[in-house]
C-alpha cells in the first residue's frame, strides 16, 4: 500500500531533524572545546607573567645579602688609607653601620620608586649605566644567538639525516667541544688566529674610534651600531661596526651553537621514526623534504624551549666575553664594579639581567605554547 503523504514528509522531517541535531550537537562541542582551549592559553600566559615577580625578587634579595657578606665598599676602597675614625664616618655617611634589615628594605622603597641608588665608585646613577651598556650587552646577545641559529639548526638537520656516518660522529664531536669549551678560551684563541696571526678582525672593540666619533653624531641612537650604521648611510663604518662584531659573536654563539645541534639531531631523529613520517616515505616523498617539511617543525620545539635558559647563559658568558674583547657592555662594567665592592652597581646590573631573562623566558614559553598546544595542559 501507499503511504499517506503527511507521513512521507513526517518521515522526510526526522531524517533530516536528525542531522541537523547531531550538527548542533557536533558545533556547541566544537565551540566548548574552543573555549576551554583559549582559556587553557590565556591562564598559561597569565599564570608564566606572574611568576616573573617572584623570580626577580628572589635573586635581588639574594644578591643583597651575598654582597654584604663580603664587608662595605668603603673600608674595602679605603681600609688602610684614611685614619679609623675619618673611615668609620664616611661609612656612617653611607649608611652602611645600620642593621641590614633596615639597608635592605631602604633599597626595596628604591626600587620600588624606580630609583636603583647613585654608584660609590664613580658617583653615577645605576639607570645611566644601565642605559649606555646595556645596549652593547644586547646587541652582543643578539648577534651571538643569530650565530648558534646559523650553527645549530643547519647542521643538526645535517647531522640528522646522515645519521650514524662519519660526518654525523664529527658534528657531534664539534657540538661537544662547542659548548664545553670555556667561551673566554675560545675568545682568546679566535683573537690570536684571525686578528693577531692573520689580520682579518680586530682585536677588540665595539667600533673603531674614527666610527664611534661618527655614530655619536646620530640623533636617537638606535640599541645597535649596525642599524645607526644603516641610517647614515656610510657602508664603511657598517663594515667597520660589522668587522668589530664577528668574534665576540662566533665565541658566544658556538656556546649555544652546539647545544642546539644536538637538540635539532635528537629531537629530528626520533621525528622521521614517526609512523606518520614512515607513511609519507612510503609514498615516495623525498628524502630531503620528509625533513623540511615533516619533521622540522616538531623537532624545533625543544629549541624553543630550551632556547629562553640560553639566553640567560649567554647574559652569564657575556662578563666573560666582554671582558676577553673589551665589548663594553654589561658584563665588562659588572666585572670592574664587582672588584671594587659597589653594592649598588652590582645590584642594579644583576636585577636588570633578571628581569630581561625573565621576559625573554615568558616570550618563549608564550611561543612554545602556541606551537605545541601540549605544553598548556
Amino acid at each position: 500500500m501507499t503511504r499517506p503523504a503527511e507521513e512521507r514528509h513526517e518521515e522526510t522531517l526526522s531524517d533530516v531533524e536528525l542531522p541537523l541535531g547531531a550538527a548542533t550537537a557536533q558545533v556547541d562541542a566544537d565551540s566548548t572545546g574552543s573555549v576551554r582551549k583559549s582559556g587553557g592559553l590565556g591562564r598559561y600566559i597569565f599564570v608564566r607573567f606572574l611568576l616573573i615577580f617572584p623570580t626577580v625578587f628572589i635573586l635581588m634579595t639574594v644578591v643583597f645579602f651575598l654582597m654584604r657578606s663580603t664587608g662595605d665598599p668603603i673600608t674595602a676602597a679605603l681600609g688602610g688609607r684614611l685614619p679609623p675614625d675619618q673611615l668609620q664616618e664616611r661609612v656612617h655617611e653611607a649608611g652602611f653601620d645600620r642593621p641590614i634589615l633596615v639597608q635592605y628594605f631602604d633599597y626595596l622603597g628604591g626600587v620600588f620608586r624606580g630609583d636603583f641608588g647613585t654608584t660609590y665608585t664613580d658617583n653615577r646613577p645605576v639607570t645611566e649605566i644601565l642605559a649606555t651598556y646595556g645596549t652593547a650587552t644586547a646587541e652582543l646577545v643578539v648577534n651571538s644567538l643569530v650565530v648558534a641559529l646559523l650553527i645549530g639548526i643547519p647542521l643538526g638537520m645535517l647531522a640528522a639525516r646522515l645519521r650514524d656516518r662519519w660526518p654525523d660522529a664529527a658534528l657531534r664531536v664539534f657540538a661537544v667541544l662547542g659548548y664545553a669549551t670555556p667561551v673566554f678560551f675560545i675568545g682568546l684563541l679566535l683573537k690570536l688566529v684571525f686578528s693577531v696571526y692573520l689580520g682579518w678582525f680586530p682585536v677588540s672593540g665595539r667600533v673603531s674610534s674614527s666610527g664611534a666619533i661618527e655614530l655619536a653624531s646620530v640623533t636617537n641612537p638606535s640599541p645597535f651600531y649596525w642599524i645607526d650604521a644603516i641610517r647614515l648611510g656610510d657602508w664603511d663604518l657598517l663594515a667597520d661596526v660589522v668587522s668589530h662584531a664577528v668574534l665576540p659573536a662566533v665565541a658566544l654563539g658556538l656556546l649555544t651553537g652546539g647545544i642546539f645541534l644536538r637538540l635539532v639531531r635528537t629531537n629530528l631523529i626520533g621525528t622521521l621514526e614517526q609512523p606518520y613520517v614512515d607513511a609519507a616515505r612510503s609514498r615516495g616523498v623525498r628524502e630531503s623534504r620528509l625533513v623540511t617539511r615533516h619533521g622540522m617543525r616538531p623537532a624545533l620545539i625543544p629549541v624553543i624551549t630550551v632556547m629562553g635558559m640560553q639566553i640567560a647563559l649567554s647574559l652569564g658568558g657575556a662578563v666573560l666575553t666582554e671582558t676577553t674583547f673589551e665589548w663594553k657592555g654589561l658584563g665588562f662594567i659588572l666585572a670592574q664594579y664587582m672588584a671594587s665592592r659597589d653594592y649598588v652597581a652590582v645590584q642594579g646590573i644583576v636585577m636588570m639581567m633578571a628581569i630581561l631573562v625573565a621576559l625573554i623566558n615568558f616570550v618563549v614559553d608564550v611561543v612554545a605554547a602556541l606551537i605545541d598546544p601540549r605544553i598548556r595542559y
